[in-house]
This record gives structure tokens, C-alpha cells and sequence, in this order.
């Protein structure tokens, strides 16, 4: 086999590989029992909520019918003395009006040709601006806030001076689909499986879109005006291209639901997933670089778990890995390259196996684990618009209510 042959077949599957390995050890992390503090956390008293000047800021769009239970839940989560900002962002309906009644300050803003999350969410830190807090929370306006969680998470943002991330979970509503089902669980892994390995070694998360916190001084001087598809994960990287890498907190948690609807939950989907392979191309070279030059190892680590492509895209290319070099192996009598995929496949069916024991049995049956086969299938024409017809404009999810 020539030089070129070589290159061309082993590349890109040893590059698969160690892609491969990045969540394997992940979720080795989280689903072994390790001491109890990651290393990197602090070890003195917590700071006093009463004494941090907290601000949660909550952007809306077109949220009439859901955002007062958000609101409430807040509300009895605050720290005493916080301010709830609700940011009525280009709303044809009534969700300034319903957000006052629930006992929130509310400012709008209008702007067609700035239309995003980030945008919004600019306008409120503009607004608290004048009367800055000491700690800034983030709250979708669809989201549950379980007790004490905003509470926890103003303690730990004050005293580490670091972005917090709470646990952010999404559930299936009714009586939800195989698919559904599969979602939720790949929403798990990502979301707290891996996080909670990366915590383990006192790295950074990536940030998730609610449940924020953040000091101050570092969300006023963050560029936050974009319509980014996923403006959380660009946040999270523009912290740590700082110096400041968010910080997983897996003993809070606020929920949101799954569209149940098919449609609206693949152009989430869609949304989310396009967005993440944009922001590779985007970020991801600078966040290594600077990492390097700073010698910055927990920036490299989240760099490293960026550079992990959505799980569905992932599990496709390795089923194609082996399909390849199935042939090259037939074709030349090469057999390592298909060593190689076939151990990666493995190792990644086993952590998946792993994470589903220790973290997802209450949301999968175990005989619904082949149904992870057809999500990865039902995802495929999504990755192909990526090449063909990508996402670019950021759109709202429509809600089951609406």
C-alpha cells in the first residue's frame, strides 16, 4: 500500500478515534466511584447569599402561556434582596404584560433585524447596567427551577469568581416515543454524564443556555450581541478564552421540556446541532491556540470536549469507519485500520452501556437500547442539511402549548 493510501485511510481513523476517546474517558469519569470533591474545588465556606447582590435576568420571546410558572419558581429560588429582569424580546404577544403580573421587571426591546437570544440578552445586562449585581443568573423563560438552586448557585459564582452552570436537564412530556425516549437519554449524557466526568478532574463545562451564573464583572465585558444558534456554547467559550472556564454545579438542576410535537423538536434539534458543528469551525482553533500559548490546560480540556461532534453524527461515522475499512481489509488485506474501528465502536458502546446503568435507566428500558440505532438514522438527513442547506438564522422552538 502506498504513502498516500496509508495517509488517507489512517488519518482520519485514528482521528476518530481519539475523538471517540474524549467522551469514552468522560463517562469512565462519571460512572466510577472517585472522591467525592472534584479536584479544583474549594474547600473554605460558601459565600453568604444574603450579602451577594444577585440579578437573574430571563430573555423572552412570544412566552405568554408558559413563562409565569418560571417566574414563580424564580421568585422562590432568589437569594433576598435579587431583582428578576424579564427582556420581552420582539414579542407580538403578550409576555411583558403577563411577566409584570407575575411580579417581574420588565423592559422590551424591538429590533427585526436583530433577532436572537444574545441580543436579548445584551439588552438586559445593558439595562441592570446602571444598579450592576454582584452575580448575574441566566433563566430560560420556559424553564423549572427546583428550590435553592438560584440560591446555590449566586454562593458559588461569588466565591469561585467563576461562571456556574447548574444542571440542565430536558424531559419527555405524555407518554413519549422510542425517539423521545433515546433524546432524552443522549440529552442525559451530554449534559450530566459528561460534565460530571469533566468536573471529576476539575476541568470545565460547557455552558448550557439556563441555569448561568456569572460574576459581573465577566458577563458586562463578554460580547454578548449575536444571533449565534447556540450562543451558550460561543458564551462558554469566550469565558474561557478569558480565563475563566465555567464551572459545573450537578447538585442543581433546572428542567425544560421536549417539544412533542416532531417537527418542532427536529428543528430544535436542528438548531441546536447545526450550531455546534458551526461554532467547531468558529471557535474551537482559537480556544486551542490560546490554550497552548497559555499553557492552559483546563481550556485545552474544554477545547477537547468541543471538538466531540454531536453523539449522533458520532456513532454515524463510526458505523461508516467500519463500513470503509470493512473494504479496505477485503480489498488490500489490511486489517488494522478495521481493528481500529471496531475497537472504537466498542469502547463507545460500552460507555454508553455504562452511562445508561448508572445514570439512565429511569428514562430507558433496556430493551429500548437498539432504538438508539434508528435516532442515529432519524438524525442523518439532518447532518446532510448541514453540508447542503445549513441553518444560519436563529429561530424560536415552538412550544406544545401554542
Amino acid at each position: 500500500m502506498s504513502m498516500l493510501a496509508f495517509v488517507i485511510v489512517m488519518v482520519p481513523t485514528i482521528g476518530l478515534a481519539l475523538l471517540t476517546a474524549i467522551p469514552v474517558v468522560q463517562i469512565a469519569l462519571a460512572t466510577t466511584q472517585l472522591r467525592a470533591r472534584p479536584r479544583g474545588e474549594a474547600t473554605s465556606a460558601p459565600a453568604d447569599a444574603s450579602a451577594v447582590r444577585v440579578a437573574v435576568l430571563v430573555p423572552a420571546h412570544n412566552e405568554e402561556s408558559g413563562i409565569t410558572n418560571t417566574l414563580r419558581q424564580a421568585l422562590q429560588s432568589m437569594p433576598p434582596g435579587g431583582r428578576l429582569l424579564v427582556v420581552a424580546d420582539n414579542c407580538s404577544d403578550r409576555t411583558a404584560e403577563v411577566a409584570r403580573a407575575a411580579g417581574a421587571q420588565v423592559v422590551e426591546r424591538t429590533d427585526l433585524a436583530k433577532r436572537g437570544k444574545g441580543y436579548a440578552l445584551d439588552y438586559g445586562v445593558r439595562e441592570l447596567a446602571a444598579d450592576p449585581p454582584d452575580v448575574l443568573i441566566v433563566l430560560d423563560a420556559d424553564c423549572g427551577v427546583e428550590p435553592d438552586t438560584l440560591v446555590h448557585l449566586a454562593q458559588r459564582c461569588a466565591q469561585r469568581q467563576r461562571p456556574i452552570q447548574a444542571l440542565y436537564l430536558m424531559r419527555s412530556s405524555g407518554s413519549p416515543t422510542l425517539r423521545m425516549r433515546v433524546a432524552e437519554f443522549a440529552w442525559i449524557v451530554k449534559n450530566q454524564v459528561r460534565p460530571v466526568g469533566l468536573a471529576r478532574i476539575g476541568a470545565p463545562c460547557q455552558l448550557m443556555g439556563t441555569g448561568m451564573a456569572f460574576p459581573w464583572a465577566l458577563i458586562a465585558d463578554v460580547g454578548l450581541a449575536n444571533g449565534h444558534l447556540v450562543e451558550d456554547m460561543k458564551l462558554g467559550v469566550d469565558c474561557a478564552l478569558r480565563g475563566a472556564g465555567p464551572i459545573f454545579a450537578p447538585d442543581t438542576l433546572v428542567t425544560s421540556w421536549f417539544p412533542s410535537d416532531a417537527r418542532a423538536a427536529l428543528a430544535q434539534r436542528q438548531r441546536w446541532e447545526h450550531g455546534h458543528l458551526s461554532l467547531l469551525g468558529q471557535m474551537l482553533p482559537g480556544l486551542l491556540k490560546t490554550a497552548i500559548e497559555r499553557r492552559d490546560g483546563t481550556a485545552l480540556l474544554l477545547g477537547a470536549d468541543l471538538a466531540v461532534p454531536p453523539l449522533g453524527l458520532l456513532i454515524a461515522l463510526q458505523c461508516l469507519g467500519v463500513v470503509v475499512n470493512a473494504c479496505v481489509w477485503g480489498w488490500a488485506g489490511w486489517s488494522t485500520p478495521l481493528m481500529i474501528s471496531v475497537v472504537t465502536i466498542a469502547a463507545f458502546a460500552g460507555a454508553v452501556l455504562a452511562a445508561w446503568f448508572r445514570f439512565g435507566r429511569s428514562v430507558l428500558r433496556s430493551a429500548d437500547l437498539l432504538g438508539v440505532a434508528l435516532y442515529v438514522l432519524w438524525k442523518i438527513p439532518l447532518y446532510l442539511r448541514f453540508v447542503f442547506k445549513r441553518q444560519k438564522d436563529w429561530l424560536r422552538t415552538r412550544r406544545d402549548h401554542e
